[in-house]
């Protein structure tokens, strides 16, 4: 598929994917949300491609929903296909926790409304310092529970914070951010792409089995309902990658003395 508001470069194994509207801070219209639902849906059945980092283009990461839309009666069609919409647009969040390619976020200037969820929805979010981010939803006359916010945000900061958050609709900055271990790391925004490319290249010095199986097992272990069904989950892993070329090719490489060649097997 040719996209028109992505810009996608594979570098190795990983792809950098950068929305790609800088005009409008990257907001969310109706082409971005097809267009990243199907690249998000894509990435299930793709084995070549083990990382994505994705950031946003020109002076802010994204904006989230574009109002211009709305504004235009463009993204106002009847309730059950306005209902059908929501659900292609938070579909989005969904395949993103789906995909078994870790993702790395890469946030500067505003992070709004869906664009904050875009970060939410991300394994790893690395914020540059002119980063602010907010849930929107509630401060252009909608509930603040939208794209995963009232699901991720909780489990990441707690409720405390994340109802501050959502209530208010109030921006939460970079330093913020990483006191309350919302992001990973705050650099200048400069560095942001260094900063990512290193997180790249310790993720693709790991099997391929064991990176995406340990992003599957968070997924499950973070609504596990006990510390018995998080095991299970741990020792059917354990034992599939056990089981593989790739195990012993470690423990051969390690007793070498080399670097060991993954074929992902």
């Amino acid at each position: 598929m040719t996209y028109k508001t992505l810009l996608i470069e594979r570098r190795g194994a990983a792809e950098w994917v950068t929305l790609n509207r800088p005009d409008r801070l990257n907001a969310i219209d109706t082409t971005m949300t097809v267009e990243l639902s199907h690249y998000f849906g894509a990435l299930c059945e793709n084995r070549e491609v083990r990382v994505v980092v994705l950031r946003g283009a020109g002076k802010g990461f994204c904006a989230g929903m574009d109002l211009k839309e709305h504004a235009d009666g463009v993204a106002e069609p009847p309730f059950g296909r306005g209902l059908a919409q929501q659900g292609t647009m938070s579909e989005i969040y969904m395949r993103m926790r789906r995909c078994p390619q870790p993702i790395i976020c890469l946030i500067h200037g505003a992070a709004a409304g869906g664009g904050f969820a875009f970060a939410l929805a991300s394994d790893i979010r690395i914020a540059g310092q002119s980063a602010r981010m907010n849930a929107a939803f509630i401060r252009i006359g909608l509930s603040a529970c939208d794209m995963g916010t009232s699901y991720f945000l909780p489990r990441l900061v707690g409720v405390s914070l994340a109802s501050e958050l959502m209530l208010t609709g109030r921006f939460i900055n970079a330093q913020r951010a990483l006191a309350t271990g919302l992001v990973s790391e705050v650099v200048p925004d400069d560095q942001l792409e260094a900063t990512a490319q290193g997180f790249v290249d310790d993720m693709l010095a790991t099997t391929p089995m064991g990176l995406l199986l340990t992003k599957e097992g968070l997924n499950m272990a973070i609504d596990s309902p006990s510390l018995e069904h998080a095991m299970a989950i741990e020792n059917r892993q354990q034992l599939l990658v056990g089981r593989s070329e790739d195990f012993r090719e470690a423990i051969a490489a390690r007793s070498e003395g080399r670097e060991p060649e993954w074929k992902g097997k």
